[in-house]
């Protein structure tokens, strides 16, 4: 009977995941990836046709779980009728969770592929993309109907700003040594936007 490979695999991914969030893409060798899993390179070439190929799925696998964490901030809030209301809690949602996050990933995994020229014009950058517009569809959403009328403010640009966040989050972290900063920058932006809600 065959033995199931999933473990492996997602062992191999799971530690490619860090190793190139920390170090990034072309400091992350096979081999360094191979003997932090406790793997072989035959297990390796099963399951992966080349680095490129292990990138890919190492971002579609992050890619999913990002989708799933924006999923979830819908889910909590989808009972809230008012949409000014919704729209404070979803971002209270994420800056709640903000030490949990910093606690899970010291960076994000999509800054560090995107800097890769090597990847650039790949199917990575379209699988980043994708999620980045998840994310501005569905908050840009949100800001629509809560927006107060008559306001001039760009609901797509203003959605990016929390996609920008999380971004100047991991890198003030990182910089100041601090992942409390990631949670005191989504505050801000909350406080800000719940400002703009009330018309202050």
């Amino acid at each position: 009977m065959p033995r199931n490979g999933q473990p492996t695999r997602d062992r191999l991914l799971l530690v490619a995941e860090r190793l190139m969030t920390e170090q990034g893409y072309g400091s992350t060798s096979v081999d360094q990836v191979i003997a932090e899993a406790h793997s072989s390179k035959g297990a390796f070439f099963h399951h992966f046709r080349s680095k490129t190929d292990l990138a890919t799925q190492v971002v579609a696998r992050y890619a999913a779980a990002d989708l799933a964490h924006l999923d979830a901030g819908l889910a909590a809030t989808a009972h809230l009728a008012d949409p000014a209301e919704r729209v404070v809690a979803f971002l209270r949602f994420y800056e709640d969770g903000a030490d949990e996050l910093m606690a899970e990933q010291s960076g994000c995994l999509y800054a560090t592929v995107l800097a890769e020229r090597e990847l650039t014009g790949t199917a990575i950058n379209d699988q980043v993309a994708g999620a980045a517009q998840a994310w501005r569809d569905a908050l840009a959403g949100l800001f629509r109907g809560a927006l107060p009328a008559g306001a001039t403010i760009d609901a797509e640009a203003l959605a990016d700003h929390l996609y920008t966040t999380f971004e100047g989050g991991f890198i003030l972290c990182r910089t100041t040594g601090d992942p409390s900063a990631m949670r005191a920058q989504l505050r801000i932006y909350r406080q800000l936007v719940e400002a703009l809600l009330s018309g202050r």
